[in-house]
């Protein structure tokens, strides 16, 4: 694959911030552009072996059913000595793809830094996904930028639009000067091979997107109670499905509130935290494989799960190696168990966007 650090990539980037929006009128590129090329989508040895994998989409990468999320341990403060081992061990496992943001770990981005760790020396064995929670253009070349340099590498193979939740997101992000603009620089500069959006609030947003560009992938909240509030899988995956899109499911535990092995912290320690957005004053109702294995029954390409241990990412690689599709009548059994817990088990819906 092409080097990190290659200076023929790393100059153009450079210079982006003298490229206009001429890409979303179809203006020419400078002619530099069509030189610089992407390696070969990556390949880790161990994936076909380790789970069943999935087509990502259009994309042309066969991802492994099982994927690994960048919070967790991966977001703690100077948390090398857990995270990177993670890391690592997730692709000897045969992970194949692993999803970080710009936000992740505060201002210091430590999930970032914790995945370039690893990625400095095996960045051509994981599809890298990382994102930008900036509506401007401007701000989101300087967050590209500095996810590069964190991550060790001179591309990334999906630059997604964090958070997408309402209207507002969606018209700022495609305004004149938006975030989108950086996003099509930077696929058409080939610092970016892949371009997707990232919700969990509301479907009518993400929808909204697809209707106005064609991404390549959508991050989604879906999980057993997703059929109870605000369902992201009553029109918004089917539209994605209907696109052809890498569909990447994530909150399939939702943070712990939807397994019965969960213990609720304090009152008081929820209301500190963002998830005490709703109150859950006792454990979930699923097992941790009934919860995968209901995402991992819809029509999804992968799910990701943030790791806070080696043992909790053994387990969710071991329930992914072992996977069979439910059918309709147990998904609709695990709907029904869990809308007791539904509102804490999505409380990513509840929380305040004014």
């Amino acid at each position: 694959m092409a080097s990190v650090n290659n200076p023929d990539r790393r100059e153009f980037l450079k210079k982006s911030g003298a490229v206009t929006a001429a890409v979303l009128t179809g203006s020419a590129l400078p002619a530099r552009a069509a030189a610089i090329d992407l390696p070969p989508l990556p390949s880790n040895p161990r994936t076909q072996a380790a789970m069943p994998t999935r087509n990502l989409g259009k994309t042309g990468y066969k991802v492994g059913i099982f994927s690994l999320g960048g919070q967790a341990a991966l977001e703690r403060r100077n948390n090398f000595d857990v995270a990177v081992p993670i890391i690592e061990q997730a692709l000897d496992l045969g992970v194949n793809y692993i999803d970080t943001s710009s936000i992740y770990g505060g201002p210091e981005r430590w999930s970032e830094q914790y995945v370039g760790r690893v990625m400095k020396t095996r960045r051509n064995e994981a599809y890298l996904a990382t994102k930008t929670k900036e509506r401007t253009r401007d701000g989101s070349m300087q967050m590209i930028e500095k996810s590069l340099k964190l991550l060790n590498t001179d591309h990334v193979d999906l630059w997604q639009l964090h958070d997408i939740g309402t209207m507002t997101d969606v018209n700022e992000v495609f305004a004149k000067g938006g975030a989108m603009e950086a996003l099509l620089e930077m696929k058409e500069q080939k610092v970016v091979r892949n371009l997707g959006i990232t919700g969990h609030y509301r479907p009518d947003a993400l929808m909204e997107c697809i209707h106005r560009y064609p991404f390549d992938c959508i991050l989604m909240a879906i999980n057993a109670a997703d059929p109870h509030h605000y369902s992201f899988s009553d029109a918004l995956l089917p539209l994605a499905v209907e696109k052809q899109m890498g569909i990447i499911g994530m909150k399939v535990p939702a943070r712990g509130r939807l397994l019965a092995s969960w213990t609720p912290p304090s009152l008081e320690q929820q209301k500190h935290s963002w998830e005490g957005m709703v109150i859950a004053p006792t454990p979930g109702t699923l097992k941790m494989r009934e919860a995968v294995y209901y995402t991992l029954s819809q029509p999804v390409s992968t799910i990701i799960i943030g790791c806070d241990s080696i043992a909790q990412l053994e387990e969710n690689v071991q329930l992914a190696r072992e996977f069979t599709p439910l059918n309709h009548q147990q998904l609709a059994e695990l709907t029904a168990r869990s809308e007791s817990v539904s509102k804490p088990s999505l409380f990513f819906r509840f929380y305040d966007r004014a």
